[in-house]
């Protein structure tokens, strides 16, 4: 039997857990929950703060269909998603098992291998800018200096795009790369010795190894990265506005325009509608695919 004052005491811990828990929860549905519900609802609405919303049902869809950037957006999003995960997929797992078979000085190449997150992104974007300049950049005057060509980066629409790839992969490289070096730490040693006394050569004990007992990061990184990479705007908005000859313009960035330039909240919602659906049929269809792979 307990006592009153331990029925008490347990009363009083609980009152406290959910008085914690009541506050997360408020503080999620001011500013994530309603915000989500508010822009479903937005989307088929003409909105007007002067006069009021009204609601108009599909048209503000029908509206972002005959945009002619509405394809161009997507098409661009998809193409920095697929540099992304070419380019920005491999590297940190590379770096991480780089550091990972350092013996000293591991946790020096840690910090400074995520240095570049800790800058802001508009930071980051404005220093790789400045790398980019055709005439007076870093990029280009070591590649001058060198004797090879200087390309026009993000001032052409045929490398801008992937110019913002590889200054995106520099400034996320960090969080991927700790994130694979921990998982790393975890595989057993004894896994990499008999696989040693098997025979097996740096590139296999990788492969047999090191890929199947990190498998379930890999994957859920794989997800991440594609979530992430289809919003990219910082990039672009900062780094080119959405040139040349709308070669950098996202999805994100046309929702900005949308929103802050046209003053078209209800496109700009109905377009961030799309890009949620989008996003949730793909990471639905991606667990699907890998559960079985995740056990």
């Amino acid at each position: 039997m307990s006592t009153p004052t331990a029925r008490r005491r347990r009363l009083g811990e609980h009152v406290t857990a959910y008085g914690f828990l009541c506050a997360a929860l408020v503080v999620f549905a001011v500013f994530a929950w309603y915000p989500a519900v508010r822009n479903i609802v937005l989307s088929f609405q003409e909105v007007n703060f002067v006069r009021g919303s009204s609601w108009v049902g599909l048209e503000n869809f029908r509206r972002l269909l005959d945009d002619p950037l509405f394809a161009t957006a997507w098409r661009n999003s998809a193409l920095f998603t697929l540099y992304a995960l070419l380019l920005g997929f491999g590297v940190p797992f590379v770096t991480a098992l780089l550091i990972n078979e350092f013996r000293h000085a591991r946790a020096y190449f840690r910090v400074l291998v995520y240095l570049p997150v800790m800058l802001p992104p508009v930071v980051v974007a404005l220093m790789w800018r400045w790398f980019y300049q055709p005439e007076g950049g870093l990029i280009n005057e070591v590649l001058g200096t060198a004797g090879l060509p200087t390309p026009e980066w993000t001032n052409s629409s045929s490398t801008a795009l992937i110019s913002l790839v590889i200054a995106s992969t520099w400034a996320n490289l960090g969080t991927a790369t700790l994130i694979y070096l921990a998982a790393l730490q975890t595989i057993p040693g004894e896994l990499y010795e008999a696989a040693e006394l098997d025979g097996a050569g740096i590139w296999r004990r990788i492969w047999h190894v090191t890929v199947p007992q990190t498998r379930f990061v890999i994957l859920m990184l794989l997800l991440l990265q594609v979530i992430a990479t289809m919003q990219v705007f910082t990039e672009p908005f900062v780094m080119t506005g959405g040139g040349p000859e709308d070669s950098t313009v996202t999805v994100m960035l046309l929702i900005y325009r949308y929103a802050f330039v046209y003053n078209d909240f209800g496109a700009a919602s109905a377009m961030s509608l799309l890009l949620l659906v989008v996003l949730a049929v793909f990471s639905a269809a991606y667990l699907r695919v890998t559960r079985g792979q995740q056990k």
